[in-house]
């Protein structure tokens, strides 16, 4: 049957009101930057987003972040399926509809005519996009035999997260304008899976440039896509340029000339620039800045239910996390509601799952261990820990949509277990650098974390977090538990939306009972710009996408 949305059910009548989560030289200064986005604002025409951090790269099969996926896929790429703006609606991208098989097992989409890739100064195309070019999107990540795949092997995490990289058989060209997907196991969630920006879709004939060239890196450094805004120039820590894409094959959702980062780490020089009009938009705003810009008449404040979560994660692959009585003895020893106070201003929930409450299959009946110490140090007693013992505590280096002040939180985290004897030493590195080493070394001991829900279904949250596919990837907790994934699995292979959900709660369940990660909080969501910004679209997807914006 044709497909041009999916809705999973009462879930998006809340979500329509929820957030969504340029290369100047080194001597780039403030002062430029102002210059720019005052000729900018003036014509109407340029857009200077000020984001948190650099991105590791521009190919967004590599990574799993929300910073990569501004730069890249939201600016650059499109999907085969996208999500629509402001909501969690399936609705066409490249393909302008798709048929799925009874069982869940083959996905037949049938691509748009017409488009073009972008033309740039490393690469000009000589034919529209086809079925070659997704093709060779999915095979480069499943495929180890393929041949740029071999020249040039990078991880692809999200892919192996969601264990495609072993249940896609086969991708299929049957013509010009049709793909066949086919999986080993039905999965009902494939086809928003692939709305996900890892599945954005490259050109087949730049990567073969590239390849002959012997220069296949360059796909992460010089994107080509279909999408909204074509890339210019990138300098690592200061600037990320960009032009609108003239040939964009949805040319009425572009209504500005250039789009400019302003990389800008600091979340206190966000708010300066923004508020000097050197920026009109700016990514995280602290709980304190909301205040100050709603009481500046240049200002608008955007704000919804935030669909994310906050954690510290174990990690069950090192002694002593691996001891559950440890795991339930931290849990019990972390005070809650003093870190939504101090960290999230009160701009926060409490969370008790590992999912936001807004998502159907939450379970309601799960409640967190109460706090206290005294408990928890008589588990570490059972435990064979009656002095204690030191762990790391990895903190980010970065505002996320799911915590505002990584750095505060550990230390509040640090001094609740050190009331149980145990000492964390706080470790953190440049946000690239942290995700590299915890998710393919897993050198962390304890880590906070989070995650902002990626397709609105409740297998996002679980098999992406905490199944065993996920292990070298998104899992923090390196937790891979039978009974858990074997209840992810059989939810994968049903239509039938209550169903799925028992599934779900029962998986919820497990996860209390093992606690892998200390749930900490669901975030509300904020997003700070200058009045003249119109038609932004907070989504609960996290991130920040650029088209259907326009500056007046």
């Amino acid at each position: 049957m044709p497909h041009k949305s999916l809705t999973p059910g009462s879930f998006f009548a809340p979500a329509r009101a929820l957030v969504r989560n340029a290369v100047c030289t080194a001597a780039c200064t403030l002062a430029a930057l102002g210059a720019l986005a005052g000729t900018a604002h003036a014509a109407g025409k340029t857009l200077v987003f000020c984001s948190e951090g650099s991105p590791a790269g521009f190919d967004s099969a590599e990574y799993t972040t929300s910073t990569d996926f501004d730069a890249g896929a939201h600016a650059v790429y499109d999907t085969l399926v996208e999500f629509e703006r402001g909501s969690l609606n399936l609705v066409p991208g490249l393909a302008e509809t798709w048929d799925e098989s009874a069982d869940a097992k083959t996905f037949t989409f049938h691509l748009r005519h017409g488009v073009k890739f972008q033309t740039t100064p490393w690469f000009k195309p000589t034919r529209d996009f086809d079925a070659d070019d997704v093709v060779f999107t999915f095979k480069r990540m499943i495929d180890p035999d393929n041949a740029f795949q071999k020249a040039h092997p990078v991880s692809f995490p999200y892919l192996s997260d969601l264990g495609y990289d072993k249940n896609i058989a086969s991708v299929e060209k049957l013509d010009d304008y049709t793909v066949r997907f086919t999986l080993h196991t039905s999965d009902v969630v494939f086809v928003r899976n692939i709305a996900m920006e890892f599945a954005s879709i490259v050109s087949a004939q730049y990567a073969d440039q590239l390849l002959k060239a012997g220069k296949t890196e360059d796909l992460n450094q010089k994107p080509v896509g279909t999408g909204p805004f074509v890339f210019r120039e990138y300098q690592k820590d200061a600037i990320i340029r960009y032009d609108a894409n003239p040939d964009f094959w949805n040319k009425k959702d572009v209504h500005i000339a250039k789009l400019v980062f302003a990389i800008t780490p600091d979340a206190a020089v966000r708010m300066q620039k923004l508020a000097s009009g050197e920026c009109q938009m700016t990514a995280f705003p602290r709980p304190a800045d909301i205040q100050t810009a709603r009481s500046n008449p240049k200002l608008a404040v955007l704000s919804g239910v935030g669909f994310n979560v906050a954690y510290v994660g174990y990690n069950t692959t090192h002694k002593p996390l691996d001891n559950v009585l440890v795991r339930r003895a931290l849990d019990m020893a972390v005070d809650k509601p003093a870190i939504l106070k101090s960290v999230y201003e009160g701009a926060a929930t409490v969370a008790s799952n590992p999912m936001p409450p807004s998502q159907w299959s939450y379970n309601k009946a799960l409640k967190d261990a109460p706090y206290d110490p005294a408990k928890a140090r008589d588990l570490l007693k059972q435990a064979g820990f009656p002095n204690g013992f030191s762990i790391t505590l990895w903190a980010m280096p970065v505002q996320r949509g799911y915590n505002p002040n990584a750095r505060l939180m550990a230390q509040l985290i640090q001094s609740d277990w050190a009331k149980i004897g145990v000492k964390a030493n706080i470790v953190t590195y440049e946000w690239a650098e942290y995700n590299k080493r915890a998710k393919e070394g897993g050198e962390h001991d304890a880590i906070l974390y989070g995650w902002m829900g990626d397709n609105g279904d409740p297998d996002n949250w679980l098999g992406t977090t905490l199944g065993c596919d996920a292990v070298h990837g998104s899992n923090m907790a390196k937790w891979c538990n039978k009974q858990f994934d074997d209840l992810l699995g059989k939810a994968r292979l049903i239509t039938d939306q209550p169903t799925r959900a028992k599934l779900y709660e029962q998986a919820q369940v497990v996860f209390k009972d093992q606690v892998p990660y200390t749930p900490i909080a669901h975030a509300n969501a904020f997003q700070l710009m200058t009045k003249d910004v119109k038609g932004y679209e907070i989504s609960p997807l996290g991130g920040h996408r650029f088209d259907g914006i326009s500056l007046d």
